[in-house]
């Protein structure tokens, strides 16, 4: 195999990667920039550097990707297979960036990666049970996180009544310095794996290597890009996620930071892939919910739920179109 074409799957993924960091990263300091307990520019470059930390000490998630889909030794066309998944999640994720709707990228690369593996060698080639392990991640993980967000805000509630709100938000203004810190870090250890594990999966497909360990280079270079992405920042997703759901105060900022964190990063230890977009979007939801129900504005919370409802089915159609158009121009 030509290496311009396996170096084409390295810049796609690592592309993804830096998309990603932009887009899904401002999930994680969005509350934290939305309650003033961080300027923008502090908390996109700490994140950047959590997000850096966080991606290099985990690879379970991204040998998860490289062998749940399907199976890449299987693969004659592998490499192609990834390009198209890859071309596919980045314009969805570019899209849904532009009008600022948190969409999942994990969703968008998942489907995606299915819809051009279908297109390529059929819907036979697609490993069933690791393929509903993923899905099922995906779909437990939020209502494991409203869950969570709930919880920690009805303690809260309960622990603080009698304080002063002056004195409470002023407190945990500074604590949420150090959960938007643990949320950017368990942010890492999910997100940037899954361009891992697209790169790993390209290298096995293409015999360049008959493992899913990753690579170093793969591991350094997956965790920098989407360190750099995280330092564009996604001022357009801050503001939807930081004030457009509910006002955020300090307190409710800690909760909805504390409950996804560790929501993500027991999903990494047990090596599932889940949409960190959906699990921050959800804690927040049950933070709201705890406050008080009537205080979410449920009509954007019903936009973020179409788009999380939509992306699998659209990525998975746009990567067969892609696929297919790359088989009739190069392939």
């Amino acid at each position: 195999m030509d290496s311009y074409i396996l170096w084409t799957v390295v810049i796609l993924a690592l592309g993804f990667d830096f998309i990603n960091g932009f887009h899904d990263t401002a999930n994680a300091i969005a509350t934290s920039v939305s309650t003033r307990a961080l300027k923008p520019r502090v908390a996109i470059l700490m994140a950047a550097v959590m997000n850096f930390l966080g991606a290099i000490m985990f690879t379970g998630v991204a040998k998860t990707i490289g062998s749940g889909v399907a199976n890449p030794a299987d693969l004659p066309n592998g490499v192609e297979v990834v390009i198209a998944a890859l071309i596919s999640a980045i314009i969805w994720n570019l899209v849904t960036w532009w009008f600022g709707i948190p969409s999942s990228s994990s969703h968008a690369l998942i489907g995606s990666l299915a819809g051009a593996v279908i297109a390529g060698s059929g819907i036979g080639t697609i490993n069933a049970s690791g393929f509903t392990d993923i899905v099922k991640a995906l779909i437990l993980s939020p209502l494991i996180a409203f869950s969570a967000g709930f919880i920690i805000m009805w303690l809260l509630k309960r622990i603080f009544a009698k304080s002063s709100p002056h004195q409470v938000n002023k407190g945990f203004r500074f604590s949420q310095i150090v959960t938007a810190a643990f949320q950017s870090f368990s942010h890492g250890t999910n997100d940037a794996q899954k361009a891992m594990g697209i790169i790993t999966f390209a290298l096995v497909a293409a015999g360049v290597q008959d493992s899913l360990d990753v690579p170093l280079w793969v591991k350094l270079s997956a965790a920098l890009a989407m360190a750099l992405g995280t330092s564009v920042g996604g001022y357009k997703i801050i503001k939807t996620m930081g004030t457009k759901i509910f006002k955020i105060e300090p307190i409710n900022g800690f909760a909805a930071d504390v409950g996804s964190a560790v929501v993500i990063l027991t999903a990494t230890v047990l090596h599932l892939p889940v949409s960190t977009t959906h699990v921050i979007t959800s804690s927040i939801l049950g933070v709201g919910s705890a406050k008080r129900f009537s205080s979410v504005k449920w009509s954007m919370a019903g936009r973020i739920l179409v788009a999380w409802v939509i992306t699998i089915p659209i990525t998975v159609l746009m990567a067969m179109a892609v696929y297919w158009a790359m088989d009739l121009l190069f392939i």
